[in-house]
């Protein structure tokens, strides 16, 4: 698939749509996953900010845009417990974000079927950070009702990525479909 940092993913009959909607911000390419692409986005936040400009505009360019959601950090992993192992690293270095806040991990993985299970992954990530955070001092708790933010976790295949999203962010760009 080669290299990116934004996973989109279209409506049905909107494939083609999405792809020349994201073509501006950087190279495209479909991945072997139904209605889903890859973006390698140039400047991240102005790309979120001109889709969330767009959205407000011209809503009905959107109608084939399912939701879009760039990863800060990536790794590629070969087993459930490379995932694991590499999911926990990236998630600890975000923890401390998360002191004092309500939050959730959202997970949504594509491949691995059978092998990951989102459901589970979220709360492994979630305990994870909890512990970290009551460690140091600055406990935080599970929110799922209007977190203060939300940790993503996107999976294709056998590559991984996650990022975190405040509260202020989920609100301005509703596209990244978190909530």
């Amino acid at each position: 698939m080669g290299e990116w940092n934004v996973i989109a993913t279209a409506h049905e009959n909107g494939f083609r749509r999405c792809r020349e909607l994201l073509q501006r911000f950087g190279p495209v390419a479909g991945t072997r996953y139904f209605n889903v692409l890859v973006l390698l986005a140039d400047d991240i936040l102005m790309m979120l900010e001109t889709l969330r400009l767009q959205a407000a505009a011209h809503p009905e360019m959107f109608s084939a845009l399912s939701r879009v959601i760039p990863v800060t950090q990536r790794f590629n992993f070969q087993s459930p417990e490379d995932f694991e192992d590499g999911a926990r690293r990236i998630a600890g270095r975000l923890a401390p974000q998360l002191a004092g806040k309500g939050f959730h991990v959202r997970m949504h993985r594509r491949g691995f079927r059978g092998r990951l299970s989102s459901p589970e992954v979220e709360r492994l990530l979630d305990d994870d950070i909890l512990a970290q955070l009551e460690k140091a001092g600055t406990p935080g708790w599970i929110n799922f009702d209007r977190p203060d933010a939300i940790v993503a976790v996107e999976t294709l295949g056998t590559e991984g990525g996650l990022s975190l999203w405040t509260r202020a962010e989920l609100d301005a760009y509703p596209f990244l479909g978190l909530d």
